[in-house]
């Protein structure tokens, strides 16, 4: 080994800049939290103005860079006007989070053709269309990262949950795609989350027989809290993983084991 080579914190992101979607809230805002910790100017990117307000101001309250740009992720001319505005705030891209979601649950006999295009048009086509468009920007960072968040629903059956497991599952072949396609010069990998106490699993949490059910699936025997996924999105996201490209890392407390 060489003993010329740069050193520098193997989670360090100072100096560059991340788009968070899905970020005011959950898994996304607790991404965006840990990213600033580390020293990234973060883009808070969600349908809610004053949510992203909010956030950007939490961050900054802590010391760190944020930026707020209203997006909903369904929308592709909402996409494009995210990417030209983080590039108009911060210069460049180097990180992007794809975590927005549509997270419609039920039984496969209620799904519609409307609740199918909005889960696969905030799913699947969402982080396409905003990878595509952050690509040539992703492309010129020496540092270009993307995570796009799955869920363990995407590796097994999941009872009423059908539409949003099944586009999460597409989502990590799409991300095994953009690996093939964008390497060398683009990292992209997945992470797959077990249950966590968030808004989106608040209705389910809330039922004793679904809470319990849910505890018992996993190792660890309990939910987990959304900062502890922020160290798989860091590792993913900084030069701790320079040599992983089209893997998923799942953080779900032993469910699938």
């Amino acid at each position: 080994m060489s003993t010329d080579a740069p050193r520098r914190p193997t989670f360090d992101l100072t100096g560059r800049v991340a788009i968070v979607t899905g970020g005011s809230r959950g898994l996304g805002r607790a991404i965006a939290e840990g990213f600033a910790d580390a020293g990234a100017s973060v883009v808070i990117a969600s349908r809610k103005a004053d949510a992203c307000s909010e956030t950007v101001e939490s961050i900054t309250a802590a010391g760190g860079e944020a930026f707020a740009v209203p997006t909903n992720v369904g929308r592709p001319e909402e996409l494009t006007a995210l990417v030209e505005a983080t590039v108009d705030h911060y210069g460049g891209i180097d990180i992007l989070v794809n975590n927005a979601a549509n997270p419609l649950g039920g039984p496969l006999t209620d799904v519609t053709p409307q609740g199918f295009d909005a889960a696969y048009r905030a799913n699947v086509q969402g982080p396409i269309l905003l990878s595509v468009a952050a690509l040539p920007h992703l492309r010129a960072s020496s540092s270009p990262s993307i995570i796009n968040m799955v869920s363990v629903g995407a590796f097994a059956g999941a009872e009423f949950l059908g539409l949003y497991a099944s586009s999460k599952a597409a989502l990590w072949h799409v991300t095994r795609t953009m690996a093939r396609e964008w390497a060398p010069t683009v990292r992209v990998n997945a992470i797959a989350p077990g249950p966590f106490d968030t808004d989106m699993m608040s209705l389910t949490l809330a039922q004793p027989a679904f809470h319990d059910a849910i505890v018992a699936s996993t190792q660890m025997k309990r939910i987990a809290e959304p900062h502890e996924l922020v160290g798989a999105a860091l590792f993913l996201a900084s030069d701790a993983s320079t040599y992983v490209t089209g893997s998923c890392v799942t953080v779900d407390g032993g469910l699938m084991a």
